[in-house]
């Protein structure tokens, strides 16, 4: 009795914490692959997991934060599925490394062209933003899945600070710090080339140095072998002669 008491608790327990720990799996969410910082580019994925068990995710619709707008958006090919991206005019342009923008990206579209996400899967959407705010801790993505049978749910609910996680939470993209030297890597690609340069350099020399060792040795064989060949000629005279 005991030990069937045990195991029902166990099951029980088991399943509170599959039935707790999966709306954090079911959510339509943005990470980045790598780091998102302030004034640069990234690139992020939106995972989209399917919900149900008798139809397939179709569309996702993502619409791009207006508080901060994003001029570009350069979605990845996704096999099975199109993209479009929507741009829309600015009521006021901004500028982005010295350059004034007059349009921003709205809205970015994928659209099944197969079987979509199927029950039991989930779908990764990678695409390359930017420029990044250089004023914003985290950039807010509401989403729309729809699904094979004309289900959409809406992930558009923002998360309000010392509130519970709402029931469908919308995306939300967290961006760090820029890093000391800000986005652009071609210094440290110079710095890694002038460290290859040096360290050839160095493995060089000895080969150098061990070659005109070998030189030096060569001619003073040389000169040895013809000394010896020398005194062999002066003792064969001197024998002849005292015969």
């Amino acid at each position: 009795m005991k030990v069937s008491r045990l195991a029902a608790v166990g099951a029980l327990a088991a399943s509170a914490v599959v039935v707790l720990s999966s709306p954090a799996f079911a959510h339509v969410s943005v990470q980045p692959e790598g780091t998102a910082a302030k004034g640069g580019y990234a690139v992020v994925d939106f995972r989209v997991p399917n919900e149900r068990d008798k139809a397939s995710t179709t569309k996702l619709e993502v619409s791009f934060p207006t508080d901060h707008p994003l001029a570009s958006a350069m979605p990845e090919p996704v096999a099975g599925w199109t993209s479009k991206v929507t741009k829309t005019k600015l009521d006021k342009p901004i500028e982005l490394h010295g350059q004034k923008i007059s349009e921003a990206v709205s809205k970015v579209t994928w659209t099944a062209t197969g079987k979509g996400v199927e029950p039991g899967y989930f779908q990764k959407f990678p695409i390359s933003v930017g420029a990044l705010p250089e004023d914003a801790d985290e950039l807010v993505f509401k989403a729309v899945q729809t699904y094979s049978n004309d289900e959409v749910v809406r992930w558009i609910e923002v998360q309000e600070d010392g509130q519970e996680e709402p029931e469908n939470p919308a995306p939300v993209l967290t961006l760090s710090e820029p890093s000391e030297g800000g986005h652009h890597g071609s210094s440290a690609a110079e710095e890694a080339s002038d460290e290859t340069e040096n360290a050839s350099a160095e493995t060089a020399a000895p080969a150098d140095s061990s070659d005109t060792t070998a030189r030096v040795l060569g001619v003073v064989g040389i000169a040895v072998g013809a000394l010896g060949v020398g005194y062999g000629v002066l003792a064969g005279r001197r024998r002849t002669t005292d015969a």
